[in-house]
């Protein structure tokens, strides 16, 4: 890993990109930070994750929102698309998915502060939710709710 994220031009913006097929497959794309120095919060919610379970190859869904305080570059969104979308053929438990998601962010990123939320749909009849962030957010960050009820099943 070099000292500083990757700010080559976007290779996903603008083009035809296909889904990888594993989530070491793909390329997230970096561009600087509009607004450098000056703290705020990004979201990204993807309310239709899916994966596979590790055991049975059944397919898991997930509620996943991520949440960031930018350094010195923010993540293209259409990379991160592909990149959450790689998990559709991918077996892993939802710790490790929820979790891998955010140390990859947070590693390659590099931002000031990262949070991921993944709120599970039931597995053998139990919800799975996975928090997990870098360190404690910094002072006078406006840090909103996930807002993300937990499971109750019809009704």
């Amino acid at each position: 890993m070099t000292d500083k994220p990757s700010l080559s031009k976007p290779i996903h913006l603008g083009q035809s990109s296909a889904l990888p097929a594993h989530p070491q497959d793909a390329v997230l794309d970096y561009v600087p930070n509009p607004r450098p120095g000056k703290p705020y919060l990004v979201r990204f919610t993807a309310p239709e994750f899916t994966s596979l379970c590790p055991v049975t190859g059944q397919p898991d869904f997930a509620h996943i929102v991520i949440d960031y305080a930018p350094g010195e570059t923010i993540v293209e969104s259409k990379s991160l698309k592909l990149f959450l979308g790689s998990f559709r053929n991918h077996a892993a438990f939802h710790e490790d998915c929820t979790v891998g998601i955010g140390e990859r962010l947070f590693a390659e990123m590099r931002p000031i502060w990262l949070r991921i939320g993944g709120y599970w749909y039931p597995r053998g009849g139990i919800p799975i939710d996975v928090f997990w962030q870098s360190d404690e957010p910094p002072a006078g960050l406006w840090l909103p709710p996930q807002d993300v009820p937990g499971y109750r099943g019809r009704g």
